[in-house]
């Protein structure tokens, strides 16, 4: 039986006040029969202070990129290892918008991947369409040429321990959402992807919904069979709404 994550991605967000006040509330409010693995990704400046603030609990750490070499000439870049020696334990990696502002490609993402891996974190690997991809019904391809690049990078077993996160580009920060029907058919075709060639890896991976997740609709979607939590961007930065997500994994 698959864990349910509740990941939240805070993006470009937060004051010291701030995270001290949300990672409270959400301390005050994660019960003691709660159930979902509960992460938290701030931005890399505020993770020393994230790490500081749920020492202790149940909250995991989870950083928002991170840079596919070790050290060198890299300016404006965090490593691994320097997260690790925070504290990170998740990275999340391709998330649409390092794919769509900054230029990120598949190729790119595959080397931190891998990076990520060898160093013990566990990568969140973000998939998923734009809006004009899916009118063109290329969701299943692009989302496949995605995953392509870690397998034919590195394998299908590199993809063991990872979490996999589709993320309908036109359902972020929108409020729009994937029904639960479209959403577990994504989800559903990622999984026998990974089947056809390892069924170990499909049956144990964890696939996160990541398109405006928030208190209404957690319950629904974390219900379909191939759906394991969500990665959560908005609804992170309030405590209530964040527990209500974590509440409907229960």
């Amino acid at each position: 039986m698959r864990q349910v994550i509740v990941a939240g991605n805070w993006k470009l967000n937060g004051t010291l006040q701030s995270i001290t006040d949300l990672i409270s509330g959400i301390k005050a409010g994660l019960s003691e029969d709660n159930k979902a693995k509960v992460i938290v990704c701030p931005v890399s400046i505020h993770i020393g202070k994230v790490a500081k603030l749920i020492d202790g609990s149940v909250i995991e750490l989870g950083a928002q990129n991170a840079c596919d070499q070790l050290a060198g000439a890299f300016t404006g870049e965090v490593s691994v290892n320097m997260l690790k020696e925070y504290g990170v334990q998740h990275v999340i990696l391709g998330h649409s918008e390092r794919r769509a502002i900054y230029g990120e490609t598949d190729e790119l993402i595959a080397a931190k991947f891998k990076t990520a891996k060898d160093a013990g974190l566990t990568p969140i690997l973000c998939v998923g369409e734009t809006l004009e991809e899916r009118e063109a019904g290329d969701t299943e391809n692009v989302v496949a040429t995605q995953l392509d690049a870690i397998i034919n990078a590195h394998g299908v077993a590199a993809l063991d321990g990872a979490i996999i996160a589709y993320e309908p580009v036109w359902a972020i920060g929108t409020g729009k959402t994937a029904t639960p029907e479209q959403a577990q058919e994504i989800h559903q075709f990622i999984r026998q992807k990974l089947a056809a060639l390892d069924a170990a890896v499909a049956e144990k991976i964890q696939i996160l919904y990541g398109g405006s997740v928030n208190g209404g609709n957690a319950k629904e979607l974390f219900a379909k069979p191939d759906i394991d939590g969500g990665l959560i961007g908005g609804a992170s930065l309030k405590a209530d709404e964040f527990l209500k997500i974590c509440t409907a994994a229960n």
